[in-house]
């Protein structure tokens, strides 16, 4: 068993990797808008999970994730020789590809934030002007209870 250190050294060296081959060496259009964004290795350095994303054409169009998948489906071969040439170690991480759900996440957060910002805006603006139903001083003092 590697320690946690070197797991995640080479981790990010895999991810680098990758990234850079999905870029720049591998040929296939259908990984031009695929993002890898993380990777994890096992703690006995034998296989390594690797996070991706994929963006769509245009701002409006959605990401073809079957595609992409596919794409680095067939492409994992070459990317296992690419990491292993790149790593040096003595064995080379089997790879899997899993879709990196943290941007949608994350922009639904974002969503339930603002929807919470406008409704607080909302109550706000109603309660401006208001006053309390017990007058000025709706808490009782002691002196208001003798008398």
């Amino acid at each position: 068993m590697a320690d946690q250190a070197r797991a995640r050294k080479l981790a990010k060296r895999i991810q680098e990797i990758v990234a850079t081959a999905v870029e720049r060496e591998i040929k296939d259009p259908r990984l031009q808008y695929v993002t890898i964004t993380d990777c994890r290795v096992t703690g006995d350095l034998h296989d390594a999970t690797i996070f991706y994303t994929v963006r769509g054409k245009t701002l409006n169009d959605d990401p073809d994730w079957e595609e992409a998948a596919d794409a680095l489906e067939s492409s994992k071969g070459l990317l296992r020789s690419i990491v292993g040439r790149g790593t040096g170690v003595r064995f080379t991480p089997t790879l899997s590809f899993e879709v990196d759900t943290v941007p949608q996440a994350s922009a639904h957060m974002e969503d339930l934030l603002e929807r919470t910002r406008r409704r607080d805006a909302e109550l706000a603006e109603a309660s401006r002007g208001a006053t309390p139903s017990g007058g000025d001083n709706p808490y009782r003092s002691e002196d208001e209870d003798q008398s």
